[in-house]
């Protein structure tokens, strides 16, 4: 300074200093990436020109958040691929477990009785054998698909952890270097001020006047030694800073940033490689899928190929439909039995002139009573041919009707339009019926049942059952009586309705056996005349209803279920899946004989509403079908299916309105 040097430095030199210069190498982990004018190796191989440009992009100040910049960019679509994976997946997965449910379905329904057999029911079960491979491949393609989304979620987890680290470190390397080059410039410009004052208080620039320190006004000297001090400080400091920032840049450039670079190029070589496998994985199990169905619907033919396995088209040409119609008429021929007797019309021997002689059974001429019995016999045996008056009223008073032949030996038995009417509540006796040889008639091949005469009150037990209901199958009751759901059952579902719903232990407790007994014979007398809406008429006794209705399902000959499908329903109870088993109990509902199937609604809909009063009379669901499950079912051969026909009952009732629609 004294020499008149100036220390100041040029830019130029600064910027000379700091940054190295074109041909120096950047050593990174023992690797090399040379600068501007030779190759570098970094896993991108391109041309001379495109990699002379990388590498002074990759060498500059932005390199480092330009990769940063791609790395990001490498995660973001390697996440949204993984995505991607993880729905189609749950799609092919969705859409096999579908066809798989599908197809067992299918399969269980092909088999019941109610559809169609022989090569059809053959070939489509093959058929469904087709599809269910078909969703077997589906299900290992969404398995393998989901596996690619957790190993790719996974990489770009991992991708994005070490993108954060470098990050970090890399960009606080920068901002190091640009943070002292700063501090550079600001005591760059400090120097270069109180240069400038040194200078001009030195070569005797008055301009500025007199000086005033804390201690007064300072002569020229002083002012110059002042500034010269202050400037020589200034040198100090400005030399420190920019030893430092070179330093820093000088360690960035050969040290942290190569590393930087070489860590995030190695992570986007990483991500962008994992990806590209990752699709092509993708489309190789696509292709693989698509073969493998392909393969199902036709497979190859060739000597190498199974001989059982048939293409989709194959097999559904094999359907014979007029074999299987044939074959099916067929089997129904042992159903056609006998041919009927031509219907001809035959005159009533009633309605004929009165001398006309109807023909003679030849059992009545056998039996002596008829040929020794004397004339007056004919008024006393025809007594028992009264016509009976449709209400007590009417028989007061009025003298009883029967019809007389014209020959002593011959009776003629008048039989009236409707039955006769036996009220429970009422008073009478009943007519003694004659010997059997007496009750011969050419209207019957056999003698009517017999009445025995009673002058008890008409409950007794021992009233002749002139119109049986217990014991009768449900479809001679709807062939006499026109009505699908039996009399007796409706009065007893009105009854309990009416007085039994909340009644505890309802259809569980038994009746008074007597009380059964006595309206079991007034129903087998005549169930027209029953009305179970009066308390009186069931003795104020509704578990003794409740007894007749489960006697009465008893007493059928086939039971409400029917042996035919027992079996049917046992199977049916074995499946685990609810939604499955009630579809298949609905199905074999349907195809119950329409008395049966008329009977078993209204009773399932009654004990629906019974079980609905649960809080009170203590019977849900399951208490219900302890009770009726043999009764509807009948009693198998096997003891443990027991449990199973309480399953049976179980859920239809669980299912009522699934099950039947509710009027």
């Amino acid at each position: 300074m004294e020499n008149g040097e100036s220390p100041i430095r040029s830019s130029t030199d600064l910027s000379r200093s700091v940054h190295p210069t074109n041909g120096s190498a950047l050593h990174i982990n023992g690797g090399t990436l040379e600068s501007l004018n030779g190759p570098r190796q970094t896993g991108y191989e391109t041309g001379s020109e495109s990699s002379t440009v990388v590498g002074a992009v990759l060498q500059s100040d932005i390199g480092v958040n330009t990769l940063l910049i791609r790395l990001k960019q490498s995660v973001a679509s390697a996440r949204e691929f993984a995505a991607f994976l993880k729905k189609k997946s749950t799609l092919e997965e969705e859409h096999a477990q579908g066809l798989k449910k599908l197809c067992r379905g299918s399969h269980e329904s092909s088999r019941r009785p109610d559809n169609r057999q022989g090569s059809y029911a053959q070939h489509y079960t093959e058929v469904i054998g087709i599809h269910d491979r078909l969703a077997d491949n589906g299900i290992q393609f969404a398995l393998s698909l989901h596996q690619m989304h957790e190993d790719l979620h996974d990489l770009a987890t991992n991708i994005e952890r070490g993108r954060k680290q470098w990050k970090q470190s890399g960009l606080s390397a920068e901002k190091r270097v640009q943070d002292s080059e700063a501090l550079v410039d600001k005591a760059k410009a400090k120097y270069d001020a109180l240069a400038e004052d040194y200078d001009r208080a030195r070569t005797g620039d008055k301009q500025a006047g007199r000086v005033f320190g804390l201690k007064g006004p300072k002569s020229a000297a002083q002012h110059e030694e002042d500034l010269h001090r202050k400037m020589q400080g200034a040198d100090s400091d400005y030399s420190s800073k920019v030893q430092t920032a070179q330093n820093q840049r000088q360690e960035l450039v050969s040290t942290q940033r190569p590393q930087a670079v070489k860590a995030i190029l190695d992570l986007i070589n990483e991500c962008d490689s994992a990806l590209t496998l990752q699709l092509q994985k993708f489309a190789s199990f696509s292709e693989k899928l698509s073969l493998s169905n392909g393969l199902c619907v036709n497979p190859l033919k060739g000597h190498n190929s199974s001989q059982n396995q048939r293409s989709l088209r194959d097999v559904v040409f094999q359907i014979n439909n007029t074999e299987d119609l044939n074959n099916y008429i067929t089997s129904c021929s042992l159903k056609t039995g006998q041919r009927p007797a031509e219907a001809r019309y035959q005159l009533h021997p009633s309605l004929g002139p009165f001398q006309q002689v109807p023909p003679v059974d030849p059992r009545s001429q056998l039996e002596p009573s008829s040929q020794s019995e004397p004339p007056g016999g004919l008024r006393q045996s025809s007594l028992a041919d009264m016509v009976y008056a449709p209400s007590s009223s009417q028989n007061q008073g009025s003298a009883p009707e029967f019809a007389t032949s014209s020959n002593p030996s011959e009776k003629t038995y008048h039989e009236s339009p409707h039955p006769p009417n036996f009220s429970p509540a009422g008073g009478g006796s009943t007519v003694q019926q004659p010997p059997h040889s007496q009750l011969s008639s050419p209207m019957y091949s056999q003698p009517p049942p017999p009445l025995v005469a009673s002058n008890s009150d008409p409950t007794h037990p021992d009233i002749p059952a002139l119109r049986p209901v217990f014991g009768v199958s449900l479809d001679d009751l709807l062939q006499r009586d026109g009505s699908a759901i039996p009399l007796v059952v409706y009065q007893c579902l009105q009854a309990v309705e009416l007085f039994g719903l909340d009644v505890e232990g309802i259809y569980r407790l038994s009746g008074s056996a007597p009380h059964v007994l006595k309206l079991r014979a007034i129903f087998d007398n005549d169930s027209r005349q029953v009305d179970f809406r009066n308390p009186e008429s069931f003795f104020h006794d509704v578990n003794s209803v409740a007894g007749l209705l489960k006697q009465f399902f008893r007493d059928l000959p086939d039971p409400l279920l029917t042996h035919e499908h027992f079996q049917d329903f046992i199977e049916a109870a074995h499946i685990e899946d609810d939604i499955t088993r009630r579809d298949s109990l609905h199905a074999i509902v349907n195809s119950l004989p329409d008395p049966n199937y008329a009977t078993l609604r209204a009773l399932t809909l009654h004990l629906h509403r019974v079980q609905e009063h649960s809080g009170v009379n203590r019977m849900n669901a399951g208490n219900l079908a302890i009770c009726f499950g043999p009764t509807l079912m009948g009693t198998g051969s096997n003891i443990a299916d027991a449990g199973w026909q309480v399953r049976v009952i179980e859920t239809i009732l669980q299912n009522t309105f699934q099950i039947f629609d509710d009027d």
